[in-house]
């Protein structure tokens, strides 16, 4: 009897049509292009603009996106997954509302956070739903409306982060190809290091915290920088050891994209070369949950069956790991 594995069959994305230039952050904070752009690689982020729409309405696009290039309904569809760091509201799950207005009447929906690796934790869960053999089509979405939560007079945040969404459907296998090996790891240290203080159940919403600007995201970037590069690059290397695989043999790195630097470090650690890196991270900035699956909806036209993919991620909490993945089908 083959064994089942879980496959990605379809991929969507939006981003948002406002750019939010070096050039036009100049403006706004003490900072300049060639600053930010050797430092992180980033060029432009995109910003939802919209009146009253959070992550859901990102989230909903990139699903209808892939929901239209896969040809099939939405209430085919058995779990909807929306990792996110900035869900639509604190309680309602934002991943149940996505599931009704994309009319995934038959699925059943919830958020998954743990930071920038959010997606890659999402795509662990997903394939053992698929893998368990309850469900046949599992969707994953990664969305996030950084804007939402970043102080645009701190120069250290406001340069990084963007808004955007990426979606992605996991369905059976039985060639052998999809999700193939993970290491995910965790390590509260990490809390003291990349954080919003309040708006949670230790330092509830006052006048006060909203007055000393807590409801923003805080980063200690040297710390953050320094445990992201080992890290990341560590669980890579690690991964591609494990199942006997060369830099030959990886046909791709799928990094989150959170500074060009720690993705250099990262393929560098592991032997590959340039070209078998996706990078867009100088376009859409750090989108958090939404990176990896914006990479492979960039990428997706130059994917061909059986590809060895790379994915490897970190976030706060500390959250990061990596997962090896081959690639089902040619666009």
């Amino acid at each position: 009897m083959k064994k089942t594995t879980a496959a990605i069959t379809a991929v969507g994305g939006y981003v948002p049509d406002f750019v939010l230039s070096n050039k036009v952050l100049e403006t706004m904070v003490d900072t300049n292009d060639e600053w930010i752009t050797t430092r992180t690689g980033i060029k432009e982020r995109r910003i939802l603009k919209e009146e009253n729409a959070g992550t859901s309405f990102m989230a909903i696009k990139a699903a209808e996106d892939l929901l239209q290039k896969r040809g099939i309904e939405a209430s085919e569809i058995d779990f909807v997954l929306v990792a996110t760091a900035t869900p639509d509201m604190p309680v309602a799950a934002t991943a149940a509302y996505v599931a009704s207005e994309i009319g995934a009447v038959n699925a059943f929906a919830y958020d998954l956070q743990a930071a920038c690796s959010s997606f890659l934790y999402g795509m662990s869960t997903a394939a053992s739903y698929i893998e368990s053999g309850r469900y046949k089509k599992v969707l994953v979405i990664g969305a996030d409306k950084m804007s939402s939560i970043i102080d645009y007079t701190d120069r250290t945040t406001c340069i990084i982060f963007g808004d955007g969404a990426g979606a992605v459907l996991f369905e059976p296998n039985e060639e052998g190809l999809g999700l193939q090996d993970e290491y995910l790891r965790s390590d509260g240290i990490g809390r003291q290091f990349l954080k919003i203080d309040a708006g949670g159940s230790i330092l509830p919403a006052s006048e006060e915290t909203v007055k000393n600007k807590q409801h923003f995201v805080y980063q200690d970037g040297k710390s953050v920088f320094k445990f992201a590069v080992s890290n990341m690059a560590d669980v890579s290397a690690l991964i591609m050891e494990r199942n006997n695989l060369t830099k030959d043999d990886v046909h791709w790195l799928a990094p989150h994209q959170a500074n060009k630097r720690i993705i250099d470090a990262t393929a560098n650690r592991m032997g590959v070369e340039a070209e078998k890196v996706m990078i867009n991270i100088d376009r859409y900035g750090n989108t958090t949950s939404a990176t990896l699956p914006l990479l492979l909806h960039d990428y997706e036209k130059q994917l061909k069956k059986g590809d060895n993919i790379i994915f490897a991620a970190f976030g706060g909490g500390f959250t990061w790991g990596s997962i090896y993945l081959k690639w089902a089908y040619n666009s």
